[in-house]
C-alpha cells in the first residue's frame, strides 16, 4: 500500500479526532475536512483544508451537498494500480485520498426521543457519510477507512510503521459495511414503523389479520464471545439488537459470566414474570418455568416456587418483580441457583450473594418488548407478532359444563392461563389460587403432560385435590378429563375447539368438575 498522504475527516463524534488529526499531521499527512470537524481542528491550530475549497464547489442546500463531488469520490475510488483510473484522475486533477475517517449523524439516538418528528429523523439520515464510507471500505486496497474512534491510536501506529497489511485493511473495510448496514437497517425500522410500505394480508373473510415490512431488515452487534452454546462442542456469542433496548442490557452485579442457556432461560423467566404486577418469583429450568407464585411478600412468592418443584428449582433461574432483601437471600442461598435477576438489591443481600462463587447476580427491570417474534430456520426465518393475548377477566371466559366456577376457582384459572402461555407445548399446569403446583410440558401428547404434571405434584408433596388445570390447547379426548378428575382437580380452563368438545364437556360434567373456554390457543413451540 502507497504512504498515506492525504486524508479527509469528517466526524459527527469529535472524541479523539484532534489528535488523530495531530498525529496525521506529524507524519506529513494533507488534511481535508468538513464543516464542524473543519471548525474544530483550525480551532486547535490543525492545518486543514475545507472540502469547499478543496473542490472549489460551495456547500448547498443547508448543507445537504458538499462531499457529494468527484474531486472527493474520485479522488477516494481510482484504483492506484490501474492505467485507466489514473489517466483520468491525473487528466480531470483529481488527487488520491487515502485515508477516510467519518462516523455518522446519530439517527438512532435522534429516533429515541419520544418525542421526536418524521421531519427531525429524516434531517438525521446521513448520506454522504455512508457513502464516502462505502466507497473508502469498497476500495480498501488502497485507502484506509476508519468509522471506529476506538481505532485511531492503533491507525496512527500502524501508519507510521508502515505495517498496515491487506488483512488489517479488509477488517476495517468490514467493520464499515457492517457499521453502514446497521445504519440502514435503523432507518428501515424507524420508517416501517411510521407506515412505510407494507404487504397486508387477509383471512379469509376478507379482514386484515397482520401487516410486515416487505423486506425485513434486522443487524445486532456482538457483545461477546461465549464459552460455548447449548453443549459444550458448539460455539455460541451475543448479539444484541441495534437500536434495541431490554433486559439484554442488564448488569451482573456478580458472579462469572452468562453462558448461552443462561440467557435462553433468564429471558423465558422474565417474559413470564411481565405477566404479574403484585409480588411474584418465577423459577426457570431448561427453558420451562417449574414453580411460579405471588404473595404479600416476595420471600411468601419464592417459597412457594421453590415448593412446587424443589428438585427442578435446584441449578435453575429465579426471576422477581422486586427488589431483592436479605431474608430473600436467606432463602434463595439455602440452595443452588445459577442466575437471580431482580430491578435491586440490598446491601445484605449482595453481601450473601457474594459468598456464592457459581451464582451469576443480574440487575434489571422488565424487558422491553420488540415488534416481532422471530424464528430461524434453515434457509430463513419465520416472524410473528408477539403473544400479547390476555384475559382481562372472568367476564371473557366462557362457562361451558353445568356448574359454574367459584370465585377463586376463577381467579386461580386466570392465574394458570398466564403461566400456561409460557409453558412449551403441550402445555398443562395446575395451580392453586396464587401457586402452581405441577406443571406438565414439551411433550408430544396431552395425555402425558397430564400425567407428568400430577407426578411432579405428587413428588413435591402438594395435593392437586381443589386444584384448577389450564391447557395451552384442546383436549383432543376425554381422557385428560378423568385422570385430573382422579387427581380431585375442581375446574379446567382451556381454548376448546375440539371435533369432540362435548365428549370433554361431558366427561367434566360427570366428575362435577367446572370448565371454561378461552377461544384463545397458547402454542409455544
Amino acid at each position: 500500500m502507497a504512504n498515506v498522504k492525504r486524508a479527509l475527516l469528517s466526524v459527527y463524534n469529535k472524541e479523539g479526532i484532534v489528535a488523530f488529526a495531530r498525529g496525521l499531521q506529524s507524519l506529513g499527512v494533507e488534511l481535508i475536512s468538513t464543516g464542524g470537524t473543519y471548525a474544530l481542528l483550525k480551532k486547535e491550530g490543525i492545518s486543514v483544508s475545507e472540502v469547499s475549497s478543496y473542490t472549489g464547489f460551495p456547500e448547498i442546500m443547508g448543507g445537504r451537498v458538499k462531499t457529494l463531488h468527484p474531486m472527493i469520490h474520485g479522488g477516494i475510488l481510482a484504483k492506484r494500480n490501474d492505467p485507466f483510473h489514473q489517466q483520468e484522475a491525473a487528466k480531470m486533477g483529481i488527487p488520491p485520498i487515502d485515508l477516510v475517517a467519518v462516523n455518522l449523524y446519530p439517527f438512532k439516538s435522534t429516533v429515541a426521543n419520544p418525542s421526536v418528528t418524521l421531519e427531525e429523523a429524516i434531517e438525521n439520515i446521513d448520506i454522504g457519510g455512508p457513502t464516502m464510507l462505502r466507497a473508502a471500505a469498497k476500495n480498501y486496497q488502497d485507502v484506509v477507512v476508519v468509522v471506529d474512534p476506538n481505532d485511531y491510536s492503533n491507525i496512527l501506529k500502524k501508519i507510521a510503521d508502515g505495517h498496515l497489511s491487506s488483512a488489517e485493511r479488509l477488517g476495517l473495510a468490514q467493520k464499515v459495511f457492517a457499521h453502514t448496514a446497521d445504519y440502514d437497517q435503523a432507518i428501515s425500522s424507524y420508517l416501517n414503523s411510521v407506515g412505510a410500505q407494507k404487504t397486508t394480508d387477509f383471512d379469509q373473510k376478507g379482514g386484515v389479520v397482520e401487516t410486515f415490512p416487505l423486506e425485513l431488515v434486522l443487524s445486532y452487534q456482538k457483545v461477546k464471545h461465549l464459552r460455548y452454546g447449548e453443549n459444550p462442542h458448539q460455539q455460541a456469542a451475543f448479539y444484541k439488537g441495534s437500536g434495541l433496548t431490554g433486559w439484554a442490557d442488564a448488569k451482573i452485579l456478580w458472579g462469572k459470566e452468562m453462558s448461552y442457556n443462561n440467557f435462553l432461560d433468564a429471558d423465558s423467566a422474565l417474559k413470564l414474570l411481565k405477566e404479574f404486577d403484585c409480588p411474584t418469583a418465577v423459577i426457570v429450568k431448561h427453558n420451562n418455568p417449574c414453580g411460579i407464585a405471588t404473595g404479600e411478600t416476595l420471600l411468601e412468592a419464592y417459597q412457594k416456587a421453590k415448593a412446587a418443584d424443589p428438585v427442578s428449582a435446584f441449578g435453575g433461574v429465579a426471576a422477581f418483580n422486586r427488589p431483592v432483601t436479605d431474608d430473600l437471600a436467606i432463602a434463595i442461598t439455602s440452595t443452588f441457583m445459577e442466575v437471580i435477576i431482580a430491578p435491586s438489591y440490598s446491601q445484605e443481600a449482595m453481601a450473601l450473594f457474594q459468598k456464592k462463587k457459581d451464582l451469576r447476580v443480574l440487575e434489571t427491570g422488565r424487558p422491553d418488548e420488540t415488534a416481532l417474534d422471530i424464528r430461524l430456520i434453515s434457509g430463513g426465518i419465520l416472524a410473528q407478532s408477539l403473544n400479547n393475548k390476555v384475559l382481562n377477566d372472568s367476564d371473557e371466559m366462557r362457562v361451558v359444563t353445568s356448574r359454574t366456577p367459584t370465585k377463586e376457582e376463577e381467579e386461580a384459572m386466570l392465574f394458570a392461563w398466564k403461566i400456561c402461555k409460557h409453558v412449551k407445548s403441550n402445555a398443562i399446569v395446575f395451580a392453586n389460587l396464587g401457586q402452581s403446583v405441577g406443571i406438565g410440558a414439551g411433550q408430544m401428547s396431552r395425555i402425558d403432560s397430564v400425567e407428568i404434571a400430577i407426578r411432579k405434584a405428587n413428588a413435591a408433596g402438594i395435593s392437586i385435590a381443589g386444584s384448577v388445570m389450564a391447557s395451552d390447547a384442546f383436549f383432543p379426548f376425554r381422557d385428560g378429563i378423568d385422570i385430573a378428575a382422579k387427581a380431585q382437580v375442581s375446574a379446567v380452563i382451556s381454548p376448546g375447539g375440539s371435533i369432540r368438545d362435548k365428549e370433554v364437556i361431558s366427561a367434566a360434567d360427570e366428575h362435577q368438575m367446572a370448565m371454561v373456554f378461552t377461544g384463545i390457543r397458547h402454542f409455544r413451540h
